[in-house]
């Protein structure tokens, strides 16, 4: 249902929606950018980031939604993004790359839509290198007040789409418990209203015995 959703977004979905992600969107790329190399974008959609990528890294993007990434392949195919070096269409929940594959991986407004978060984000951890960073931004769950309730009423008329409005960061902390070698580096929430949340996870190195 939700990437049929997507394939009637996407001819709008720049024009609309492109600006109600921009600050997070920015913030993920440019916290991946420090990792800088190898970065994954999980989740690509039309290629709206590529600009906020430096021409030092290469980027592969991948998405479930196939009219979304033939809008990506349109922009990267004008020559303007060299970082770009590849495109596919695949599961997030079963990524076709070896272990350790990228120095980064980026998942934008992702974790809250796929069918199972944990398992998304196990594949992130798995195709990361040791050293390497899982990069998060998302809107998450106000677990209080009156935005909880705004919150709650929402995600039940929501749900039947896919989107879990509701998605609190305590999901997120419960799976990393799960992986010891995940550590949890930064969780900011962004300006200028603090809607959405930047998660940043390193991977640890395995200590040689």
């Amino acid at each position: 249902m939700v990437e049929k959703a997507y394939a009637r977004w996407a001819p709008v979905y720049d024009a609309i929606i492109g600006p109600v992600f921009l600050a997070g969107r920015r913030a993920a790329a440019q916290a991946a950018g420090r990792v800088g190399g190898r970065i994954l974008e999980i989740g690509v959609g039309t290629g709206l980031s590529f600009p906020d990528y430096d021409a030092s890294t290469e980027i592969t993007g991948i998405d479930l939604s196939e009219p979304m990434l033939e809008k990506a392949r349109q922009k990267a195919g004008t020559g303007r993004f060299p970082q770009v070096k590849a495109l596919a269409q695949m599961d997030a929940h079963d990524l076709a790359f070896p272990d350790s594959s990228f120095d980064c991986v980026v998942a934008q407004f992702v974790i809250t839509l796929v069918q199972s978060p944990e398992r998304v984000l196990d594949e992130c951890a798995r195709v990361v290198r040791p050293g390497g960073e899982v990069v998060l931004v998302n809107h998450l769950y106000s677990e209080t007040g009156v935005a909880a309730a705004v919150e709650r009423w929402f995600a039940r008329r929501t749900r039947h789409l896919g989107l879990r409005p509701e998605f609190p960061f305590a999901r997120i902390a419960a799976w990393r418990e799960t992986r010891p070698e995940m550590t949890l580096v930064e969780r900011t929430a962004l300006k200028p209203f603090g809607v959405y949340t930047l998660i940043r996870f390193r991977k640890e190195p395995v200590a040689s015995v």
